[in-house]
């Protein structure tokens, strides 16, 4: 797909379909997380990939956000192993997550399937789910799967500040 399509086409989907995600296709959505850049190429970031209908089960008591996608991935980020920029200290080790997050949502799109970044949930809870997350700080739970026929973006998905706020340009 063109990319500028990808980009356009993506949106918030909140109804999935019961459709399984094609191994392949979930194979190149993580390989273009992979090599998503991140701070001096440390790689601070790990995906676990959700399709077990019982850890399914088990993440919707963490979060209000459950649309039924057949697909998790969730991301985190280990601070320890992230960049730090030495004016200020400041880690980039969530920056990182959110970057190689974005990548999975756009390859997902490209595959033909809908996402949904979930940032409200109970991280605590997510953990005790999800194995090897100790020193992970976890980012995101990117909902990944087949649109339902009736999904539609929400009536604020094309709303957008103007360029002229949005940019300064310094010629």
């Amino acid at each position: 797909m063109e990319f500028n399509t990808v980009l356009q086409r993506r949106y918030s989907c909140r109804a999935f379909a019961a459709q399984a995600v094609e191994q392949e296709k979930t194979a190149r959505i993580i390989e273009a997380g992979r090599i998503a850049p991140t701070a001096v190429n440390k790689q601070p970031v790990h995906v676990w990939a959700v399709s077990d209908p019982d850890t399914l089960e088990a993440i919707k008591g963490v979060t209000r956000s459950n649309y039924g996608a057949p697909l998790l991935l969730v991301v985190g980020c280990r601070p320890a192993d992230a960049w730090v920029r030495r004016y200020d200290g400041k880690n980039g080790a969530e920056v990182d997550a959110s970057i190689v997050a974005t990548y999975l949502m756009l390859a997902a799109e490209n595959e033909g399937l809908s996402t949904l970044w979930v940032g409200s949930f109970d991280p605590a809870l997510l953990k005790e789910i999800l194995p090897g997350t100790d020193g992970y700080d976890l980012v995101a739970i990117i909902n990944v799967g087949y649109p339902s026929p009736d999904s539609t973006p929400s009536a604020l998905h094309g709303s957008r500040v103007p360029v002229k706020e949005f940019v300064t340009q310094i010629d």
